[in-house]
C-alpha cells in the first residue's frame, strides 16, 4: 500500500493521523472539529499505554465508512454481572431435570 496511513507507525498521534487523512494544511482544524464527532461514531479511541490510536483500526474504520469492508461489532458488556450467582450453595440453586444428584 502506498497511502499515507500505511506510512504511520502501529500507534499514531492525533496530529499524525490528521496529516495522513486530510493533509498538513487542514490537519489542525480537522483534529479540533471532527475528532470528537468521529469518536462518537466508532472511530478508534486513544490508547494511553501506546501513546496513540491504532492505525489498523483507523484504516478499518474508513474502509467501513466508505463501504469497502463489512462492519465488525466487537462484543461488549451485556449487563450487570451477578457475582453472587457463582457462590450460591447447591441447595439454593434452581432444580432442573438435568441437575446432578449428590
Amino acid at each position: 500500500m502506498t497511502d499515507s496511513l500505511s506510512k504511520l507507525p502501529l500507534f499514531a498521534t492525533d496530529i499524525e493521523i490528521a496529516i495522513a487523512i486530510v493533509g498538513k494544511a487542514r490537519a489542525a482544524e480537522w483534529k479540533r472539529s471532527n475528532l470528537s464527532l468521529l469518536e462518537a461514531k466508532g472511530f478508534p479511541k486513544f490508547d494511553h499505554i501506546h501513546g496513540g490510536r491504532p492505525v489498523p483500526l483507523i484504516r478499518h474504520y474508513y474502509d467501513c465508512y466508505f463501504g469497502l469492508a463489512k462492519q465488525v461489532t466487537t462484543a461488549g458488556p451485556d449487563g450487570e454481572e451477578d457475582m453472587a450467582a457463582w457462590t450460591r450453595s447447591r441447595s439454593k440453586r434452581p432444580k432442573t431435570k438435568w441437575a446432578i444428584r449428590d
